[in-house]
This record gives C-alpha cells, structure tokens and sequence, in this order.
C-alpha cells in the first residue's frame, strides 16, 4: 500500500508536552479519517489500555500555553474548548488495537516509523555531541601548549634587556683583552 499519509505531515503533528512527544487526538483522528469524538469514545471505553504514560488530557493552562506557544488562530482553536487527549508513542501503538480500520493500521505504522526516526536522529545527535566534545578536549589540549608557550615568550620579551653604559666596541675589546694579557705576562716574568 503507497504512503497514505506523508511523512512530513505525520512529523509536524508532534508536540513535546510534559517534556514527551505527544500527538494530539484530534490531529490522530484527522490522519486516522475517523472524527475526534468516536476517538475518545474508543478510548474512554478501552481506558484500561491507556495508562498515564501512555496517554494523559492536557490541563487548562498547559491548552492555552500550547494555543500562546503556536499563535493558534480561531479556526485552529475550534475543536480545542475542551483539553484534548495526549498520546505517547506507546500509546499511538495502543491505539491500534482500539481503531481496527485498515486506514488505520497503516497509519499508525507510518506513525511509528516517524518516531523510530526521531529516536535515530536523537540518537544520531548525542553521538556527534559526543564526537565534538572529544574533539574540543583534544584541541583544548593542544591549545593549551601553544598558549603555554606563548606565555612564556611574552615574559621573556617582556623582560627589560640589561644595558651596559658606556662605549665599548666589541672587536677591539677581544683585541684589547689579549694585549692586557700579555702584557700582564710579561710584567710577571720581568719581575
């Protein structure tokens, strides 16, 4: 069976609420072609099979930060007077042995891949923070000797040069110096 829903629109349905990504009854009921109401119905009446980690109704306040969150309009916001049901990817997967219909088993299926590529992107995310943290050690690392270095070659620039005071010509002196020399020696042999 092609892809009854794409993938995209499955992606965008998904909210993270109570720091868990959810979807939302009413966009379940849109992608699984049945109305919002028969939906509940099915869960109310299998309730047992939907334990809070699995599904849980949105609060008041957390209806209208998520309605604030998305700048929802009007149009949007009908069907949202009463706080909808939240459902986890558990209780996605639940939902199939509620909703029997053809449409949506496939669904659901297509749901789940979804979030089986969130979890691999997440995944996919922790290792390249992990590589680049070891990265950033190594270079921090090597860094450091450089800085180190340059450190030291800044203290030793920094340090004032001693200056002689006087004129002394360097040539002459190595001269000037074997002269007093042998003229020391022969002042002590005459003597």
């Amino acid at each position: 069976m092609t892809a009854l829903v794409p993938i995209e629109r499955i992606a965008s349905k998904i909210y993270l609420i109570r720091e868990l990504k959810v979807m939302l009854d009413r966009d379940l009921a849109e992608l699984y072609g049945v109305e919002t109401k028969r939906l509940k119905e099915q869960v109310r009446r299998n309730i047992e099979r939907f334990p809070e980690d699995f599904m849980f109704e949105l609060t008041k306040e957390e209806l209208n930060n998520w309605r604030s969150q998305f700048a929802t309009s009007n149009q949007d916001i009908m069907g949202l007077r009463i706080p909808p049901f939240a459902f986890t990817e558990h209780g996605i997967l639940m939902l199939s042995s509620v909703l029997k219909s053809d449409r949506a088993i496939h669904v659901n299926i297509q749901i789940m891949r979804v979030f089986v590529k969130f979890r691999q992107l997440l995944v996919d995310n922790e290792e390249l923070r992990k590589e680049l943290s070891e990265f950033k050690q190594i270079t921090e690392e090597r860094f450091q000797i450089v800085f180190e270095t340059l450190d030291q070659l800044l203290t030793v620039e920094s340090k004032p040069k001693k200056k002689e005071i006087g004129f002394t010509i360097k040539e002459k002196q190595k001269a000037y110096g074997k002269r007093a020399k042998s003229n020391k020696r022969k002042s002590a042999l005459k003597n």
